[in-house]
Order: structure tokens, then C-alpha cells, then sequence
């Protein structure tokens, strides 16, 4: 090769590994030294750069360089996966990291992410959720070109059923016509608690509550009959005058638990300023229950995590401006303070009532897909989770003979221990439960969360036993 060639290789070689560097977290406030490398900062994902993202991105603890990437998305949508995913459910600070874990908070108005066009907040939605993520990735692995070659996977939780499905379709599109540049390593995805359709979402919802004894055979009916989406199920009628008021009072019924984790103590200290964690307009509702003015007033009142005031630590500390230094944060000084859920994004353009088909046609092009769910989740519970995937009809792989195989579904086991429940199907997907886990199943379960990622990363069955 030419000398100006080499020169010119070594150049932008070097120019990277600046960019990489830059963004190397030497230390964080309050937090222990640690044996992995971390980065934080920004990628931009716009022709300028008015628009960028924020990530987190974690080596793996051992042999980085050998284990697969993988990304981890909050959905909302609008809520963070650096205050959710990272600093409360996943994180290495908190887990033991056996993969390159990514973090990204999106769209710009989440978290750290930003806009120098206010016009752009007013016309976020789904597609454009997408498509920024899937610049992001582009130009995120111009900066670690070191990780493009690994296997890349996608996983994520709640609303997450829609980011997830609709960036790793639009991956699996684009790397058709990909060049070696742009062309992503894309294995799979896994989603848990996940939004996925609506019909059968809101249905789920309210026989978990009925079923749990959370709400009354009478309420349980009163609904069933006055409102529109189960009579069109059933009669093909109209929505009563006796909707609303039934509706109300259904999800009046979570106002003293904590809907995403029905078991769990909810935060006391936070009761006299509710309204501070979830925003009125950032946690979708299923068609029937955005109708009504009370879900976004319930919705804002309801805090999740294991530790029940794990939100408002990690509002107070990424606040904080020397934890955003530390992080490479902020550095165009946002006028807003930092949330876990957006407080600027005021309107969602696009959310699509199903995203079933776009299940079907990943699952046909090859890709690992799993669906867990934490079955004491009462906002995207696992009844819900079922009949999303019942409803596409996927034939269940069982094992001819074994009488607690029943239509392919079994336990899964963790140290001697019914960690949950799984049934794999022929079409390619596996749904996954996991026993006493709410909505965020790896702040209440870490250990079988790490195993679950474990094998679905291996494409290895669950245990099914426990001496496997």
C-alpha cells in the first residue's frame, strides 16, 4: 500500500478511537471502581447536528471483545433506558455483565437526548422512534467499529413491543440493500411485558385484575358489557352511557397498590407529590382505556421498581451536575430538568394497534424472537402477553408423552427452583414467564433475568428440570 494510503488508514483509525475515547467514563459520584470499561455520550442522528441521542454502553466484565452487543430500549413511550434500564433493572453496577450492554435513551426529548428545533418534539411517533435509533446505530458504530462484527441483538420491555419489533424491522429491511459499512450483524430480539395489540392488551389487563382479585364480578361484568371494544368482541354493539363511570372505577382499583407490581409496597414518600414519575402523556393506554381522561391521572400516580422509591434516587442523582460531567451529559445545558419519563414530549404522531404482523414476518425471516413476562405485572400482564400470542396462532412444540407438557408448556427452572414458565413454538418464537416478577422483571428477579438473557443469547431451551 502507498504511503499516503497507510497514512490516510491510520488517520482515520485514529480519529475513532479519539471518538471512543472521548467518551470513556473515568469515574462516577458515589459509585465503587469497577473492573469494565463504560461510555457515555452522544451520537447524532440527524443531516446536522440539532438532533442527537444519549447512550450508556457497557463492555462485558470478561473477554468483551468475544460476546455479543446488545442493546436495551424503555418504552413509554418517552421514558428513559439510562434511568430505567441502567441505573434501576439491568446495569453491570448492579448486575454481573456477561454481554456489551448498550443503553440508548430515545427519542430526542427522553432523558438526555436532545433537540435544537422545538418543531421536532410536536412530530415524534413510532416511525420516527425508528428511524433516529437506526441512525444512531449507524453512526454509533463508526465510533466503536471494533463491535460491528459482533452478533447484535435488541431487547427491551413495555412499550419497548413496539421500538423493538418496528427498529429491528427496519434493520432487517435495510441490510438487503447494505453496503460492508452499513450492513448490521442482527441475530434477534427479545421483549418482556411488551405492548404488542391492543384488543387483546386491554383484555388481558382487565381479567388480571378480575382474576387477582383486584376488582368485582360486578365491575368485571359492567365493563365487559357497557364498553365497546368486549361487545364488539362479542354483540358487535356500541359503547353505553355506563362505560365511562365503569371504567373509572376499574382503574380506580390500583389507586393504593402499585399496578406495575401488584404484591410490591409502593413509595410513601412520594404520595404527596404524585404526578412527579409518570407523565400524563407517556404511558399509552390500549384504545378503550385512552379514551377516558382517568387513565392518564391513574397512570401518573403509579411508581415500579423492587425498591419502591428507586425513581425518585435515580431522578435526584442524574440531576446532578457532577454525575453529568462524569457522564458526558448535558453539555448544551437543557432547559428542562432531567425525568425518567419525558416532560417536553407532548404528542405521539404514530402507534400502530397491533404490531403482531410484524412479529409473524420476523419470526419467517429466521430471527430469534422471545416474549418474557413477570406474571405479577398488572399493567401489560401476562394474561394480555397470552392472548397476543395466542392470537397469532402459532403451534406449540410439545413433547409427545409427558403429561406437564401439555400443549408445550413446561417450567423453566433456576437453582433447584420453578423460575416460571415457557411454551416454544415451531414458527420460531418462545414465550417466557417469570414467577413473582412485576412489570421490570429484572429489578425484582436479577438472577433469573440473567439467565434468561444467558440462553436466549446461547439460543439454548430453558432448563426444564432441576438437575439441567
Amino acid at each position: 500500500m502507498a504511503p499516503l494510503l497507510w497514512c490516510l488508514v491510520l488517520l482515520a483509525m485514529v480519529r475513532v478511537h479519539e471518538g471512543s475515547v472521548a467518551d470513556l467514563v473515568k469515574g462516577l459520584p458515589g459509585q465503587p471502581d469497577v473492573s469494565f470499561k463504560h461510555y457515555a455520550g452522544y451520537v447524532s442522528v440527524g443531516p446536522t447536528s440539532q438532533r442527537a441521542l444519549f447512550y450508556w454502553f457497557f463492555e462485558a466484565e470478561r473477554e468483551p471483545e468475544k460476546k455479543p452487543l446488545v442493546l436495551w430500549l424503555n418504552g413509554g413511550p418517552g421514558c428513559s433506558s439510562i434511568g430505567y434500564g441502567a441505573a434501576q433493572e439491568l446495569g453491570p453496577f448492579l448486575v454481573r455483565s456477561m454481554a456489551n450492554l448498550l443503553f440508548l435513551e430515545a427519542p430526542v426529548g427522553v432523558g438526555f437526548s436532545y433537540t435544537n428545533r422545538t418543531s421536532d418534539l410536536s412530530e415524534l411517533g413510532d416511525k420516527q422512534t425508528a428511524h433516529d435509533s437506526y441512525n444512531f446505530l449507524l453512526n454509533w458504530f463508526t465510533k466503536f467499529p471494533q463491535f460491528k462484527s459482533h452478533d447484535f441483538y435488541i431487547t427491551g420491555e413495555s412499550y419497548a413491543g413496539h421500538y423493538v419489533p418496528q427498529l429491528a424491522e427496519l434493520i432487517y429491511e435495510r441490510n438487503k440493500g447494505s453496503t460492508k459499512e452499513t450492513y448490521i450483524n442482527f441475530k434477534g430480539f427479545m421483549i418482556g411485558n411488551a405492548v404488542l395489540n391492543d384488543q387483546t392488551d386491554q383484555l388481558g389487563m382487565l381479567e388480571y385484575a378480575w382474576s387477582h382479585a383486584i376488582i368485582s364480578d360486578e365491575l368485571y361484568s359492567a365493563v365487559r358489557k357497557e364498553c365497546d371494544s368486549f361487545k364488539e368482541q362479542e354483540e358487535g354493539g356500541k359503547p353505553s352511557k355506563g362505560c365511562s363511570p365503569a371504567v373509572k372505577a376499574f382503574l380506580s382499583a390500583f389507586d393504593d397498590i402499585d399496578i406495575y407490581s401488584i404484591y410490591s409496597p409502593i413509595c410513601l414518600s412520594s404520595l404527596s407529590s404524585r404526578g412527579s414519575h409518570r407523565s400524563s402523556h407517556l404511558v399509552r393506554a390500549p384504545q378503550l382505556l385512552s379514551q377516558h381522561g382517568f387513565w392518564h391521572q391513574k397512570m401518573r400516580s403509579q411508581p415500579a421498581g423492587y425498591d419502591p422509591c428507586t425513581e425518585e434516587y435515580a431522578t435526584i442523582y442524574f440531576n446532578r451536575p457532577d454525575v453529568q460531567r462524569a457522564l458526558h451529559a448535558n453539555g448544551t445545558h437543557i432547559s428542562y430538568p432531567y425525568s425518567l419519563c419525558s416532560e417536553v414530549i407532548r404528542k405521539w404522531n404514530d402507534s400502530p394497534p397491533s404490531i403482531l404482523s410484524i412479529l409473524k414476518k420476523l419470526m419467517n425471516a429466521g430471527l430469534r424472537i422471545w416474549v418474557y413476562s413477570g406474571d405479577t405485572d398488572g399493567r401489560v400482564p401476562v394474561t394480555s402477553t397470552r392472548y397476543s400470542i395466542n392470537a397469532m396462532k402459532l403451534k406449540p412444540r410439545e413433547k409427545r408423552g409427558k403429561a406437564r407438557d401439555w400443549g408445550g408448556w413446561r417450567a423453566w427452572y433456576y437453582k433447584e427452583q420453578v423460575a416460571g414458565w415457557v411454551v416454544e413454538y415451531e414458527e420460531g418464537l418462545t414465550l417466557v414467564t417469570v414467577r413473582g416478577a412485576g412489570h421490570q422483571v429484572p429489578a425484582f428477579a436479577p438472577d433469573r433475568s440473567l439467565s434468561l438473557v444467558l440462553h436466549f443469547l446461547a439460543g439454548q431451551p430453558l432448563p426444564s428440570g432441576r438437575s439441567s
